[in-house]
């Protein structure tokens, strides 16, 4: 997302970055809350719920701000992956999701969604390296990643359920190749969608 990042401010556009949960002073205190592994007993519900507080606060400090500003709003993550983790990870379903998204996220949609489709065990073993690699003084965000291959099987294709029911909005993007490639492949669509297609090909060799 900071290689987007920059490519789109060098093609002079003001960008926001930002991530879920978290974002907000108020939002990176649930995120070490719901992401500590030393955080257990949560019901579904009021893992769903503390996404959701995070996600309202989000909404109203960060990203509608910085959308009326006329800005791009890049976020790692978004109400697709509480569909994803506590909709299909946790058995929830889809309706609250969504009724929680009408009711506390205004309805808010992306303009476009880049899914980064790869197989199931990569994803988790890099999730899991990434927290392994962190240093002791660092905050403890593996709680998720030590569910099992069915937890993340059921995240996996609630993601793809996702994209098949709004194509207009979800692009699949292939990350089984280099990160340069995954870059390339997100760069691409993402200047498309802005209407910058044409400036794809020159911006390729930027990193």
């Amino acid at each position: 997302m900071a290689r987007l990042a920059e490519n789109l401010i060098q093609q002079g556009f003001s960008v926001v970055v930002t991530r879920e949960p978290g974002g907000t002073d108020t939002g990176e205190q649930i995120r070490r809350l719901l992401l500590d592994t030393r955080t257990s007993g949560l019901a579904p519900m009021t893992e769903l719920a503390l996404m959701f507080a995070s996600r309202a606060q989000h909404i109203h400090e960060v990203i509608l701000p910085g959308l009326n500003a006329g800005q791009i709003v890049l976020c790692d993550r978004f109400t697709d992956s509480s569909e994803a983790y506590q909709g299909g990870g946790r058995k929830l379903g889809s309706k609250p999701v969504l009724e929680l998204h009408r009711v506390l996220g205004g309805d808010l949609k992306p303009d476009l969604t880049i899914l980064m489709d790869s197989d199931v065990d990569a994803s988790v073993e890099r999730a899991r390296r990434r927290n392994r690699g962190r240093g002791a003084t660092e905050n403890d965000e593996g709680r998720f990643e030590k569910e099992n291959r069915a937890f993340f099987t059921r995240v996996h294709d609630a993601y793809l359920e996702i994209a098949k029911r709004e194509p207009e909005r979800v692009a699949v993007i292939d990350a089984r190749g280099s990160p340069d490639e995954t870059h390339l492949r997100i760069l691409g669509t993402v200047l498309k969608k802005i209407g910058l297609e044409s400036s794809s090909r020159k911006s390729q060799n930027v990193r």
